[in-house]
């Protein structure tokens, strides 16, 4: 089962929390949050917030356990930018771009094995005694 959470509009650049994402796809929910505690970068914090919201998610919403958790996927997408302007020489004004980014994080909880039947006995026609 697939459980997602959200955060829309984080105040660091996609390229810049891309890095950060790269880290821990497809690892394990709790080695994945003992990597983003350890990373030194901003994003990392941010990232973290929205694993523990996923992991609360799937934990209240569908009854799984956090511990089985693992990260499927991590998407990081532009938002809007800040569009501001900087004085320059000349009385020209330069654009300065603040960067917004979207991101989704997906966990997914293991499926349990599958009942298998027992294989079905053949039916061979029973010979005849003459």
């Amino acid at each position: 089962m697939q459980v997602q959470a959200k955060a829309k509009a984080l105040r660091v650049s996609p390229r810049k929390l891309g890095l950060v994402a790269g880290l821990v796809r497809g690892r394990n929910l709790t080695q994945a949050m003992t990597i983003l505690e350890y990373t030194p970068r901003r994003a990392a914090k941010l990232l973290r917030e929205v694993m523990k919201s996923a992991a609360a998610n799937a934990e209240h919403n569908f009854r799984l356990d956090p511990e089985q958790l693992t990260v499927s996927r991590i998407e990081v997408g532009p938002g809007f930018r800040l569009k501001r302007y900087r004085a320059a020489a000349r009385g020209i004004a330069r654009p300065i771009l603040h960067r917004t980014s979207n991101l989704r994080v997906v966990v997914e909880a293991p499926k349990p094995p599958a009942a298998t039947k027992p294989p079905a006995k053949s039916k061979k026609p029973a010979k005849r005694k003459s």
